[in-house]
Protein backbone atom coordinates (compact mmCIF):
# COMPACT_ATOMS: atom_id res chain seq x y z
CA UNK A 1 0.00 0.00 0.00
CA UNK A 2 1.61 2.91 -1.22
CA UNK A 3 1.37 6.09 1.58
CA UNK A 4 0.57 9.49 0.10
CA UNK A 5 2.82 12.44 1.30
CA UNK A 6 1.67 16.05 1.74
CA UNK A 7 3.70 18.50 -0.50
CA UNK A 8 4.82 21.06 1.76
CA UNK A 9 3.77 24.14 1.14
CA UNK A 10 5.09 26.51 -1.15
CA UNK A 11 6.54 29.72 -0.54
CA UNK A 12 5.17 33.00 -1.35
CA UNK A 13 5.65 33.79 -5.19
CA UNK A 14 7.43 36.82 -5.98
CA UNK A 15 4.58 38.80 -7.04
CA UNK A 16 2.67 37.88 -3.59
CA UNK A 17 5.64 38.97 -1.74
CA UNK A 18 5.72 42.28 -3.56
CA UNK A 19 2.08 42.87 -3.48
CA UNK A 20 1.94 42.11 0.13
CA UNK A 21 5.00 45.02 0.99
CA UNK A 22 3.65 47.76 -1.45
CA UNK A 23 0.05 47.01 0.62
CA UNK A 24 1.54 47.36 3.80
CA UNK A 25 3.65 50.32 3.13
CA UNK A 26 0.88 52.10 1.52
CA UNK A 27 -1.57 51.68 4.89
CA UNK A 28 1.58 52.80 6.69
CA UNK A 29 2.02 56.00 4.71
CA UNK A 30 -1.78 56.84 4.77
CA UNK A 31 -1.96 56.49 8.39
CA UNK A 32 1.54 58.76 8.57
CA UNK A 33 -0.94 61.18 6.65
CA UNK A 34 -3.16 61.17 9.13
CA UNK A 35 -1.01 61.23 11.86
CA UNK A 36 0.83 64.55 10.28
CA UNK A 37 -2.65 66.41 9.91
CA UNK A 38 -4.33 65.59 13.13
CA UNK A 39 -1.34 66.85 14.99
CA UNK A 40 -1.35 70.23 12.35
CA UNK A 41 -4.49 70.90 13.08
CA UNK A 42 -4.50 70.12 17.08
CA UNK A 43 -0.86 71.81 17.45
CA UNK A 44 -2.09 74.73 16.20
CA UNK A 45 -5.43 75.01 16.99
CA UNK A 46 -3.68 74.52 21.28
CA UNK A 47 -1.38 77.76 20.12
CA UNK A 48 -4.25 79.66 18.74
CA UNK A 49 -7.58 78.78 19.67
CA UNK A 50 -9.20 80.73 16.45
CA UNK A 51 -7.68 78.41 13.90
CA UNK A 52 -10.66 75.98 14.45
CA UNK A 53 -13.34 78.46 14.35
CA UNK A 54 -16.30 77.72 11.96
CA UNK A 55 -14.92 80.69 9.77
CA UNK A 56 -11.64 79.74 9.42
CA UNK A 57 -12.63 75.88 8.94
CA UNK A 58 -14.89 77.06 5.90
CA UNK A 59 -11.86 79.24 4.86
CA UNK A 60 -9.52 76.48 5.00
CA UNK A 61 -11.78 73.61 3.16
CA UNK A 62 -12.18 76.78 0.30
CA UNK A 63 -8.76 76.90 0.09
CA UNK A 64 -7.77 73.25 0.08
CA UNK A 65 -11.08 72.61 -2.52
CA UNK A 66 -8.99 73.57 -6.02
CA UNK A 67 -5.61 71.84 -4.62
CA UNK A 68 -7.46 68.72 -3.96
CA UNK A 69 -9.08 68.78 -7.06
CA UNK A 70 -6.47 69.29 -9.54
CA UNK A 71 -3.94 67.05 -7.44
CA UNK A 72 -6.23 64.26 -8.47
CA UNK A 73 -5.86 65.07 -12.07
CA UNK A 74 -2.39 65.13 -11.61
CA UNK A 75 -2.14 61.45 -10.13
CA UNK A 76 -3.69 60.59 -13.29
CA UNK A 77 -0.56 61.24 -14.98
CA UNK A 78 2.05 60.75 -12.69
CA UNK A 79 1.24 57.46 -12.83
CA UNK A 80 1.75 56.65 -16.05
CA UNK A 81 5.45 58.37 -14.73
CA UNK A 82 4.37 61.11 -16.24
CA UNK A 83 3.68 64.69 -14.86
CA UNK A 84 1.70 67.70 -16.36
CA UNK A 85 3.28 71.23 -15.15
CA UNK A 86 0.99 73.40 -17.90
CA UNK A 87 -2.42 72.51 -14.77
CA UNK A 88 -1.98 76.22 -13.58
CA UNK A 89 -1.99 77.56 -17.34
CA UNK A 90 -4.97 75.46 -18.36
CA UNK A 91 -6.76 76.63 -15.28
CA UNK A 92 -6.17 79.99 -15.93
CA UNK A 93 -6.84 79.58 -19.83
CA UNK A 94 -10.17 77.65 -18.47
CA UNK A 95 -10.69 80.18 -15.99
CA UNK A 96 -11.02 83.26 -18.10
CA UNK A 97 -12.65 81.51 -20.84
CA UNK A 98 -15.47 80.75 -18.55
CA UNK A 99 -15.78 84.44 -17.09
CA UNK A 100 -15.35 85.71 -20.60
CA UNK A 101 -18.49 83.72 -21.89
CA UNK A 102 -20.69 84.09 -19.08
CA UNK A 103 -20.14 87.85 -18.86
CA UNK A 104 -20.71 87.95 -22.41
CA UNK A 105 -23.67 86.30 -22.63
CA UNK A 106 -25.83 87.23 -19.48
CA UNK A 107 -28.97 84.78 -20.20
CA UNK A 108 -26.36 81.71 -20.67
CA UNK A 109 -27.05 79.08 -18.10
CA UNK A 110 -24.55 78.40 -15.47
CA UNK A 111 -24.06 75.07 -16.42
CA UNK A 112 -23.35 76.07 -20.31
CA UNK A 113 -20.72 78.25 -18.73
CA UNK A 114 -18.79 75.51 -16.58
CA UNK A 115 -18.93 73.02 -19.86
CA UNK A 116 -16.96 75.59 -21.84
CA UNK A 117 -14.45 76.00 -19.38
CA UNK A 118 -14.29 71.94 -19.13
CA UNK A 119 -14.04 71.71 -22.85
CA UNK A 120 -11.07 74.43 -22.67
CA UNK A 121 -9.35 72.19 -20.18
CA UNK A 122 -10.06 69.29 -21.85
CA UNK A 123 -8.59 70.42 -25.31
CA UNK A 124 -5.33 71.39 -23.59
CA UNK A 125 -5.20 68.20 -22.12
CA UNK A 126 -5.62 66.59 -26.16
CA UNK A 127 -2.68 68.52 -27.31
CA UNK A 128 -0.87 67.04 -24.08
CA UNK A 129 -1.62 64.05 -24.63
CA UNK A 130 -1.00 64.20 -28.03
CA UNK A 131 2.66 65.44 -27.77
CA UNK A 132 3.57 62.76 -25.01
CA UNK A 133 1.23 59.93 -26.39
CA UNK A 134 1.80 60.12 -30.24
CA UNK A 135 4.47 62.35 -30.44
CA UNK A 136 6.90 60.44 -27.89
CA UNK A 137 7.78 64.05 -26.23
CA UNK A 138 8.64 63.52 -22.42
CA UNK A 139 6.12 64.58 -20.31
CA UNK A 140 8.42 67.28 -18.91
CA UNK A 141 9.40 68.82 -21.63
CA UNK A 142 6.23 68.83 -23.51
CA UNK A 143 3.93 70.10 -20.73
CA UNK A 144 7.16 72.96 -19.67
CA UNK A 145 6.32 73.94 -23.24
CA UNK A 146 2.44 74.30 -23.29
CA UNK A 147 2.13 75.68 -19.90
CA UNK A 148 4.23 79.08 -22.28
CA UNK A 149 1.87 78.04 -24.80
CA UNK A 150 -1.38 78.19 -22.78
CA UNK A 151 -0.27 81.24 -20.45
CA UNK A 152 0.09 83.32 -23.61
CA UNK A 153 -2.80 82.13 -24.93
CA UNK A 154 -4.47 83.67 -21.76
CA UNK A 155 -2.79 87.03 -22.15
CA UNK A 156 -3.41 87.23 -25.40
CA UNK A 157 -6.80 87.01 -24.99
CA UNK A 158 -7.19 89.02 -21.80
CA UNK A 159 -4.76 91.98 -23.81
CA UNK A 160 -4.20 93.79 -20.19
CA UNK A 161 -8.34 93.74 -19.21
CA UNK A 162 -9.67 91.45 -16.50
CA UNK A 163 -13.33 90.78 -15.64
CA UNK A 164 -15.01 91.79 -12.63
CA UNK A 165 -17.47 90.01 -10.17
CA UNK A 166 -20.04 92.65 -11.28
CA UNK A 167 -20.02 90.43 -14.95
CA UNK A 168 -21.09 87.50 -13.93
CA UNK A 169 -24.31 86.11 -12.99
CA UNK A 170 -25.31 85.96 -9.54
CA UNK A 171 -25.76 82.28 -9.68
CA UNK A 172 -22.64 81.57 -10.84
CA UNK A 173 -20.81 83.06 -8.20
CA UNK A 174 -22.88 81.48 -5.44
CA UNK A 175 -21.06 78.56 -6.61
CA UNK A 176 -17.90 79.80 -4.97
CA UNK A 177 -19.71 81.12 -2.01
CA UNK A 178 -22.79 78.44 -0.99
CA UNK A 179 -22.07 76.03 1.46
CA UNK A 180 -24.42 72.27 2.23
CA UNK A 181 -24.12 71.80 6.26
CA UNK A 182 -21.13 74.45 6.51
CA UNK A 183 -19.20 72.67 3.73
CA UNK A 184 -18.51 74.81 0.83
CA UNK A 185 -19.82 73.84 -2.77
CA UNK A 186 -16.27 73.76 -4.30
CA UNK A 187 -14.63 70.99 -1.99
CA UNK A 188 -17.83 68.66 -2.55
CA UNK A 189 -17.77 68.80 -6.27
CA UNK A 190 -13.70 68.15 -5.77
CA UNK A 191 -14.40 65.37 -2.96
CA UNK A 192 -16.92 64.13 -5.90
CA UNK A 193 -14.39 63.97 -8.81
CA UNK A 194 -11.89 62.46 -6.00
CA UNK A 195 -14.21 59.61 -5.61
CA UNK A 196 -14.70 58.96 -9.08
CA UNK A 197 -11.16 59.35 -9.87
CA UNK A 198 -10.66 57.02 -6.59
CA UNK A 199 -13.02 54.26 -7.49
CA UNK A 200 -12.02 54.26 -11.24
CA UNK A 201 -8.46 53.48 -10.28
CA UNK A 202 -9.09 50.45 -8.11
CA UNK A 203 -11.88 49.52 -9.53
CA UNK A 204 -12.09 49.24 -13.41
CA UNK A 205 -9.15 47.86 -16.01
CA UNK A 206 -8.62 50.71 -17.99
CA UNK A 207 -7.92 52.74 -14.26
CA UNK A 208 -5.43 49.64 -13.06
CA UNK A 209 -3.36 49.89 -16.37
CA UNK A 210 -2.05 53.12 -15.44
CA UNK A 211 -0.37 51.64 -12.80
CA UNK A 212 1.16 48.67 -15.52
CA UNK A 213 2.23 52.07 -17.36
CA UNK A 214 3.72 53.46 -14.48
CA UNK A 215 5.88 50.35 -13.51
CA UNK A 216 7.11 48.76 -16.11
CA UNK A 217 5.91 50.51 -19.44
CA UNK A 218 7.82 47.60 -21.90
CA UNK A 219 5.79 44.57 -19.85
CA UNK A 220 2.72 46.45 -19.87
CA UNK A 221 3.05 46.87 -24.01
CA UNK A 222 3.43 42.93 -23.75
CA UNK A 223 0.70 42.49 -22.13
CA UNK A 224 -1.30 44.14 -24.93
CA UNK A 225 -2.49 47.66 -22.83
CA UNK A 226 -3.08 50.05 -25.23
CA UNK A 227 -0.35 52.61 -23.67
CA UNK A 228 -1.10 55.21 -25.93
CA UNK A 229 -4.89 55.04 -26.02
CA UNK A 230 -4.84 54.83 -21.95
CA UNK A 231 -1.86 57.81 -21.68
CA UNK A 232 -3.71 59.98 -24.22
CA UNK A 233 -6.82 59.14 -21.82
CA UNK A 234 -5.28 60.38 -18.48
CA UNK A 235 -3.60 63.30 -20.20
CA UNK A 236 -7.13 64.28 -21.67
CA UNK A 237 -8.54 63.77 -18.18
CA UNK A 238 -6.42 65.80 -16.30
CA UNK A 239 -7.33 68.79 -18.39
CA UNK A 240 -10.73 68.12 -18.32
CA UNK A 241 -10.04 68.32 -14.46
CA UNK A 242 -8.32 71.80 -14.83
CA UNK A 243 -10.48 73.10 -16.44
CA UNK A 244 -13.11 72.17 -13.92
CA UNK A 245 -10.36 74.02 -11.51
CA UNK A 246 -11.02 77.26 -13.79
CA UNK A 247 -14.48 76.91 -13.61
CA UNK A 248 -14.54 76.92 -9.69
CA UNK A 249 -11.83 79.66 -9.31
CA UNK A 250 -13.45 81.80 -11.70
CA UNK A 251 -16.75 81.82 -9.22
CA UNK A 252 -14.69 81.63 -5.80
CA UNK A 253 -12.85 84.84 -6.56
CA UNK A 254 -15.55 86.52 -9.04
CA UNK A 255 -12.58 88.45 -9.86
CA UNK A 256 -10.47 86.56 -13.61
CA UNK A 257 -7.50 87.86 -15.29
CA UNK A 258 -4.68 86.40 -16.69
CA UNK A 259 -2.45 85.63 -14.30
CA UNK A 260 -4.89 82.88 -12.58
CA UNK A 261 -3.62 80.35 -11.25
CA UNK A 262 0.05 81.32 -12.12
CA UNK A 263 2.71 78.74 -10.31
CA UNK A 264 -0.26 76.51 -9.08
CA UNK A 265 1.02 73.63 -10.85
CA UNK A 266 4.41 73.67 -8.55
CA UNK A 267 1.70 72.98 -5.27
CA UNK A 268 -0.45 70.63 -7.14
CA UNK A 269 2.96 68.71 -7.58
CA UNK A 270 4.17 68.92 -3.83
CA UNK A 271 0.60 67.85 -2.96
CA UNK A 272 0.88 64.37 -4.89
CA UNK A 273 4.17 63.43 -4.11
CA UNK A 274 3.84 64.66 -0.18
CA UNK A 275 0.52 61.88 -0.17
CA UNK A 276 2.46 59.37 -1.67
CA UNK A 277 1.95 59.34 -5.00
CA UNK A 278 5.81 57.88 -6.45
CA UNK A 279 6.97 60.99 -8.87
CA UNK A 280 8.91 57.51 -10.77
CA UNK A 281 5.22 56.32 -11.85
CA UNK A 282 3.32 53.43 -10.81
CA UNK A 283 2.26 53.74 -7.16
CA UNK A 284 0.10 55.72 -5.20
CA UNK A 285 -3.43 56.58 -4.99
CA UNK A 286 -5.62 60.07 -5.23
CA UNK A 287 -7.10 59.96 -1.60
CA UNK A 288 -3.03 59.91 -0.73
CA UNK A 289 -2.67 62.66 -2.53
CA UNK A 290 -5.98 64.67 -1.42
CA UNK A 291 -4.45 64.06 2.17
CA UNK A 292 -1.31 65.88 0.73
CA UNK A 293 -3.14 68.77 -0.53
CA UNK A 294 -4.78 68.83 2.88
CA UNK A 295 -1.86 69.20 4.47
CA UNK A 296 -0.03 71.83 2.53
CA UNK A 297 -3.05 73.65 3.17
CA UNK A 298 -2.85 73.55 6.56
CA UNK A 299 0.21 74.47 6.69
CA UNK A 300 0.05 77.26 4.55
CA UNK A 301 -3.03 78.67 6.68
CA UNK A 302 -1.33 77.44 10.12
CA UNK A 303 1.73 79.14 10.07
CA UNK A 304 1.14 82.79 9.56
CA UNK A 305 -1.93 82.25 12.80
CA UNK A 306 1.61 81.00 14.64
CA UNK A 307 3.07 84.13 13.56
CA UNK A 308 5.76 81.95 11.57
CA UNK A 309 7.82 83.45 8.72
CA UNK A 310 6.32 83.23 5.15
CA UNK A 311 9.99 82.16 4.08
CA UNK A 312 9.30 79.20 6.45
CA UNK A 313 6.43 78.21 4.95
CA UNK A 314 8.20 77.40 1.37
CA UNK A 315 11.17 75.76 3.25
CA UNK A 316 8.71 73.20 4.90
CA UNK A 317 6.77 72.47 1.76
CA UNK A 318 10.21 71.69 0.37
CA UNK A 319 11.55 69.70 3.29
CA UNK A 320 8.63 67.81 2.96
CA UNK A 321 8.93 67.06 -0.64
CA UNK A 322 12.54 66.08 -0.09
CA UNK A 323 11.21 63.38 2.61
CA UNK A 324 8.58 62.21 0.23
CA UNK A 325 10.59 61.61 -2.39
CA UNK A 326 13.40 60.04 -0.14
CA UNK A 327 10.53 57.63 1.69
CA UNK A 328 9.72 56.22 -1.71
CA UNK A 329 13.69 55.52 -2.91
CA UNK A 330 13.59 53.66 0.26
CA UNK A 331 10.36 51.56 0.09
CA UNK A 332 11.66 51.14 -3.78
CA UNK A 333 14.76 49.44 -2.55
CA UNK A 334 13.16 47.22 0.35
CA UNK A 335 10.83 46.39 -1.83
CA UNK A 336 13.48 45.19 -4.41
CA UNK A 337 15.34 43.71 -1.90
CA UNK A 338 11.98 41.64 -0.71
CA UNK A 339 11.68 40.48 -3.99
CA UNK A 340 14.94 39.04 -4.75
CA UNK A 341 14.83 37.27 -1.24
CA UNK A 342 11.36 35.62 -2.63
CA UNK A 343 12.54 34.61 -6.19
CA UNK A 344 15.56 33.05 -4.51
CA UNK A 345 13.63 30.68 -2.08
CA UNK A 346 11.16 30.08 -4.81
CA UNK A 347 14.48 28.60 -6.83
Amino acid sequence: MTSVQSRPAEPATTAQAGSRFLALSRQFRAAGLVLVLVVLVVGTAVANPRFLSPQSLRDLLLAAALTVLLATGMTLVILTKGIDLSMGSVLGLSAFGTATVLSTNPGLPVVAGAVVGIAIGAACGVVNGSLVALGKVPPLVATLGTLYVFRGLVYFWAGGSRINAGDMPRGFLALGTGRVLGVPYLMLVALVVLVVAGVYLARYRAGRDLYAIGSNPEAAALAGIPITRRLMWAYVAAGAIAGLGGVLYAARFGTVDASAGSGLELDIVAAAVVGGVAIFGGSGTVFGAALGALILTVINNALPALGIDQFWQRAIVGALIIGAIGLDRLVSLRLAASLRRSSSRVR
